[in-house]
């Protein structure tokens, strides 16, 4: 502990908002890696169960996803489930509401991740050019010192330098992490669109479209009951 004290130290004030820098970094990583865990664990198998119901029944497959609100899949295919006698217009409409807020959630903290990367270099800079121009300003060149003075200038450039580092490394572990989840977000679009419009076909083939078909029946005078039998 004692030696990364020093070495923080060592790279002066600019140091703290590198520190700064990278706290906020591990924290949104270790937030952002809680999230994305429990998500893919049973995102599966929400989207499977949800499905499966809704074959049978559209109360029951809201029902499954409404437990599992917690996860945005779970929001995400309850939202078109709440409605009654929704049109597929309305339902896809319900559906893509429903992925534009849980994507805008999925995003957090993309934008502090985007801020450390751009400023912790900069920082860094600072560090080195503060410190260069308190080195070069304490080497006293007209009056000799010579080997002694050249050993003190030398320790205290690489002592500038230790910002510049510490920056490079806390920007780059923040580029690592912002690009996992964009990654990961790019799956999770990808996979939503799979689940809704799965559950838009179920919809209509088996709840829309035979409904239409009954009244088309009742009003020509047929019995409805002959509509759905294979279902």
């Amino acid at each position: 502990m004692t030696t990364v004290l020093d070495f923080l130290a060592k790279g002066g004030p600019v140091m703290v908002p590198i520190v700064g820098c990278s706290i906020l970094t591990l924290s949104t990583a270790f937030e952002r890696a809680l999230f994305w865990t429990r998500l893919l664990r049973r995102e599966g198998q929400v989207v499977n169960e949800v499905l499966d119901a809704a074959r049978r029944d559209l109360s029951e497959a809201a029902d499954i996803a409404a437990q599992a609100r917690d996860l945005p899949i779970g929001r995400f295919l309850m939202a078109p489930l709440r409605l009654r006698n929704s049109s597929p217009e309305t339902f896809r409409l319900a559906l893509e509401n429903a992925g534009d807020k849980e994507f805008i959630q999925m995003r957090r903290g993309d934008k502090i991740l985007e801020t450390v990367v751009a400023v912790a270099p900069l920082l860094g800079l600072l560090g080195t050019v503060t410190g260069l121009i308190a080195t070069f300003e304490n080497l006293n060149i007209g009056g000799g010192g010579g080997a002694e003075g050249a050993s003190q200038a030398a320790a205290g450039i690489g002592e500038a330098l230790i910002t510049t580092a510490a920056g490079m490394v806390v920007a780059i572990l923040a580029l690592l992490v912002l690009r996992i989840m964009v990654t990961l977000q790019s799956q999770q679009m990808d996979y939503f669109s799979e689940a809704g419009n799965e559950l838009e076909l179920i919809y209509r083939e088996y709840w829309y479209e035979p409904a239409l078909m009954a009244e088309s029946l009742t009003a020509e005078g047929r019995p409805p009951a002959l509509v759905g039998d294979r279902y």
